[in-house]
């Protein structure tokens, strides 16, 4: 883990510590500044040196309340003026004079966190309680002319305006952190519903295949006794298969980071095994792979094999057919898988797609834009054919 930066530890800090460290500083500022230079007088020394680190510390509120600290601070800004103080003596016409610096610090600071931590409307409100202080300010220290209310105006408006761009920029990256998020939980939902999906492709198709072959070993276990025993290896090797699927993808949805542990998802290339799991069960099936062979997109690629495990498992549990035909063509631009059984027809539930299976078939075709058929064959039984555009 790389060390962390200053600026990182600084952001850690609470912010009401940071505001009471920057008010203190500048307190300190103006009392040092004020304290060794010049004075027009012993009233004025006495006047600055306690309303100045008083006006400071009016920015411990700067981010907590930022309207009531600009109205404190308006009002010690013309209580010391009409004292004699000069925290800010604005230049005059025939003077060269400019306000103490740090004076000007403060303000800025002040002005600026107006602009940047309150309301719109509040801040509006603030900046003319401040502007209208400062020309208070013009008034009683006699310096009516253009150049001091510019200069008041100007210490006032052009922090408060930076403040803005800074609050406006701040609100856009938490309307994009907020949009990301957003997009992110709908991500996580996706992937979950098709977990979903998974685990029902995953438990249907295996289940269905262990209870066939279960009652075939219980009908020979005292005939046949080595039959039943390759049923139970079958057996055997399905459940493996289909908790090592399950864990995998129960992992996922264990996990909350964006990684993924899932094994290899099957594909095309992995429908022998289907088949000789279908096999098992007691119906005979074949393959049949028409086209010349592609690299398929992952996607399509799993969505094949999951479209033809479910078919077969509906082959299995509801058909009573004793034969089925697995059919893969590799068109020009679109992937077709096909199953065709010789069993009693169209299930009730097949007319209108209400089946889970049937269902999540359908959307993993719409998922890729493709087509599906689920009904009767031409020379009767049941048919599924998929269409997956292979160009998206």
């Amino acid at each position: 883990m790389p060390p962390r930066r200053p600026i990182d530890r600084l952001r850690t800090l609470d912010p009401r510590l940071i505001d009471t460290l920057i008010a203190l500083a500048l307190a300190a500022f103006i009392a040092v500044q004020f304290a060794f230079g010049e004075q027009p007088g012993p009233e004025a020394d006495v006047v600055n040196l306690i309303t100045g680190p008083l006006l400071a510390l009016t920015l411990v509120w700067r981010r907590r309340a930022p309207l009531s600290m600009i109205v404190a601070f308006a009002a010690l800004t013309v209580t010391n003026e009409a004292l004699g103080g000069g925290l800010f003596s604005f230049p005059e016409s025939d003077s060269d004079g400019i306000a103490p610096f740090a004076s000007l610090l403060t303000a800025g600071v002040a002005f600026y966190s107006l602009g940047a931590y309150e309301r719109e409307r509040l801040a509006t409100i603030g900046l003319v309680v401040g502007v209208t202080a400062f020309w208070v300010v013009v008034f009683v220290s006699a310096q009516v002319d253009f150049g001091s209310f510019f200069f008041s105006a100007t210490l006032a408006v052009a922090p408060w305006l930076f403040g803005r761009i800074a609050r406006a920029r701040h609100l856009r990256l938490l309307a994009a952190e907020r949009e990301q998020e957003q997009r992110a939980r709908i991500a996580v939902g996706d992937e979950r519903a098709r977990i979903a999906r998974e685990l029902h492709d995953v438990v249907a198709h295996s289940v269905g295949v262990i209870v066939l072959q279960a009652q075939g070993a219980r009908r020979v276990f005292e005939r046949d006794p080595e039959r039943a025993r390759e049923a139970l290896e079958s057996i055997e090797r399905t459940a493996r298969t289909a908790l090592a699927d399950m864990r995998g993808s129960l992992g996922v949805l264990r996990r909350e980071d964006d990684e993924r542990a899932l094994a290899p998802q099957p594909g095309v290339d992995d429908l022998n095994q289907l088949i000789e799991e279908a096999r098992a069960s007691g119906l005979t099936v074949e393959l049949s792979v028409e086209g010349e062979r592609v690299p398929l997109p992952q996607a399509i690629d799993l969505s094949a094999y999951r479209i033809v495990q479910e078919a077969l498992t509906n082959v299995i549990k509801h058909a009573g057919a004793e034969r089925a035909l697995v059919t893969v063509r590799y068109l020009d631009d679109e992937l077709e898988v096909e199953v065709a059984d010789d069993g009693a027809g169209p299930p009730a539930q097949a007319a209108d797609g209400s089946g889970l299976g049937l269902i999540g078939m359908r959307e993993r075709v719409e998922a890729h834009r493709g087509r599906l058929h689920a009904g009767a064959g031409t020379d009767g039984g049941f048919l599924v054919r998929a269409s997956l555009p292979l160009n998206g």
